[in-house]
């Protein structure tokens, strides 16, 4: 029986690589639940199998064995289209590299994945600016990228990932091309956005950001080790 209040689930899952004729397990035999309002991050250094893991629980790969639930809808009997619809419903996304597009505004960078929901162009500009303002960013508003501090790229980026009202934010190691005044402005951010009720996945190699998160997994060679 499903309880009502997990949003994602991993039932042995395993991704595997092909090399030479050699499989290469990057996720093996993972089971895990991550229930709505989580704060969860995923440590492990290089190598051990995170991002493959953020990717599965993001819906933007498909395990080799096992299944991956995202709010009760197993990922695997989905096609490409549906898929796409899933993330753009459910999943924000930031990134390391902070994703975004060079040539537009930051009030232009986060009105751009609510085009794809069908949101008119005045509500799109005033979700937009909302939610920019709630990061701090009213005087940035109309900055290109390359105008803004790694620390405001980065407000952005989570601003457009929390543009569509997802109830999940997948995080792949966001404060990595940050300083340490910063990192911790950014994970205090998903500390409140968790609170709000939001459910957080921070994938990390970082101890100190993973310290805000409600529950830690360490990873090792594709497994949970702890």
């Amino acid at each position: 029986m499903v309880k009502n209040n997990e949003i994602i689930k991993l039932r042995k899952v395993c991704k595997y690589y092909y090399l030479g004729g050699e499989a290469i397990k990057a996720v093996d035999n993972i089971n895990l639940i991550i229930h709505k309002g989580d704060f969860v991050a995923i440590v492990g250094p290089s190598g051990s199998g995170k991002s493959t893991m953020m990717n599965l629980v993001g819906a933007l790969d498909l395990p080799t064995e096992g299944d991956v639930f995202l709010d009760n809808i197993n990922i695997k009997l989905l096609n490409e289209s549906e898929l796409a619809l899933l993330r753009r419903k459910k999943i924000g996304f930031v990134f390391q590299t902070f994703n975004l597009i060079p040539t537009l505004t930051a009030v232009e960078n986060v009105m751009l994945p609510m085009i794809f929901n069908g949101v008119d162009s005045e509500e799109r500009k005033e979700r937009a600016e909302i939610l920019l303002k709630n990061m701090g960013l009213e005087h940035r508003l109309n900055h290109l990228p390359n105008e803004l501090s790694g620390g405001e790229r980065q407000r952005v980026s989570i601003a457009r990932a929390l543009a569509n009202d997802p109830e999940v934010i997948l995080a792949d190691e966001p404060t990595g091309n940050l300083d340490s005044k910063r990192k911790q402005e950014i994970a205090e951010m998903f500390e409140e956005l968790s609170k709000r009720g939001k459910t957080i996945i921070l994938v990390t190699h970082d101890l100190e950001v993973a310290k805000h998160a409600k529950k830690k997994y360490q990873l090792k060679d594709g497994r949970i080790v702890k």
